[in-house]
């Protein structure tokens, strides 16, 4: 079955294309929503070209959507399904958790794209999944997080260390319910790493990014 990647370029949609690999689901294209101007992605705010050269090491095409958050919906559903007509994919893989509204918001566009929606990380332990994600070989740096956990988090390895530093913070390991955002640079996916440019740290609000000097 080949499939689209709805693609943050962060570990829990990385991790969620390896095991559908395992489960003989061949991604196929990467889909990234990219805010207005197409710049950096959304979710994760990364440049297109930290997300063109995961694709390039994945061996797939990556297609970027620019989209208001008003349009975000309507955009997704007109990309699947043009994703579809060219790439001849039959599901979209998420990595979702266990937070219901955003699975049921998965298949809802699924459904009127007429794809099967792939989770193949839902309800599995958290903490669990992120050992996991460690010991398949995947490397992937913190790019944005929340105050509580503060600047000194960005730009880090998700390690062991790491993890247990965020456990004794009260922080979810995995990062589900938005308190940390990652990049992966290396996974079993990957040809070769890819190379972050150079960045600088910034507060906005609650949130702390990593801007991008590419930028």
């Amino acid at each position: 079955m080949k499939a689209v990647l709805s693609w943050s370029g962060g570990k829990d949609s990385c991790y969620a294309a390896m095991q559908a690999l395992k489960q003989g689901i061949q991604p196929t294209v990467l889909l990234n929503m990219m805010n207005e101007n197409g710049r950096v992605s959304r979710s994760h705010g990364l440049t297109t070209s930290i997300l063109a050269q995961q694709a390039q090491q994945i061996g797939v095409p990556l297609v970027g959507i620019p989209a208001t958050w008003n349009a975000y919906e309507s955009k997704y559903i007109q990309a699947l399904q043009d994703i579809k007509q060219t790439y001849a994919v039959e599901a979209v893989v998420f990595g979702d958790i266990d937070l219901a509204p955003h699975r049921e918001w998965e298949e809802k566009v699924c459904e009127q794209a007429q794809l099967q929606a792939v989770l193949p990380l839902w309800q599995h332990n958290r903490l669990t999944l992120v050992h996991a994600m460690l010991g398949e070989g995947m490397q992937c740096v913190i790019v944005s997080c929340n105050t509580l956990m503060g600047v000194d988090f960005l730009g880090k390895t998700l390690d062991t260390s790491v993890i247990e530093a965020l456990v004794a913070l009260g922080v979810d390991p995995c990062g589900e319910n938005g308190e940390f955002h990652t990049v992966v640079v290396d996974c079993p996916l990957f040809a070769q790493p890819i190379q972050l440019p150079n960045y600088r740290k910034e507060v906005y609000q609650d949130y702390c990014f990593l801007v991008w000097e590419e930028d």
